[in-house]
């Protein structure tokens, strides 16, 4: 996606000091999404995320959440997430330390000989 700098896989929402993928406990899978707001705004980066999530009751490791910078960045989400079916299954939280996932973890599908594509 232009102005997508870099994706990163990786856990967030938690609060240990270390996690990685076999002690992931309060932790939340997550992509951290680093891009250029002068060639993408975050409302963009919110409806592609949308086209690709399914939200669903889940709690911690597997659930659906957005995690916000500041205010401004919760509130388009807030608003994004009034128009989403599905949102109350969307957890929107402050963005916590982020841990990157190891390196089997990033690009994963791309690895995968059998993988498939949305």
């Amino acid at each position: 996606m232009d102005g997508v700098k870099k994706c990163v896989v990786g856990y967030t929402g938690g609060f240990q000091d270390e996690v990685t993928y076999q002690n992931i406990a309060d932790y939340t899978e997550a992509l951290l999404v680093e891009f250029d707001p002068t060639v993408v705004s975050y409302p963009e980066i919110l409806k592609v995320w949308k086209e690709q999530a399914s939200p669903y009751p889940c709690k911690t490791q597997y659930r659906t959440a957005l995690w916000y910078l500041n205010e401004e960045q919760k509130e388009v989400a807030e608003k994004f997430l009034s128009t989403m079916s599905g949102a109350k299954h969307v957890d929107l939280e402050p963005a916590t330390q982020f841990f990157m996932a190891e390196e089997y973890h990033q690009n994963f599908i791309a690895k995968q000989t059998a993988g498939y594509r949305r």
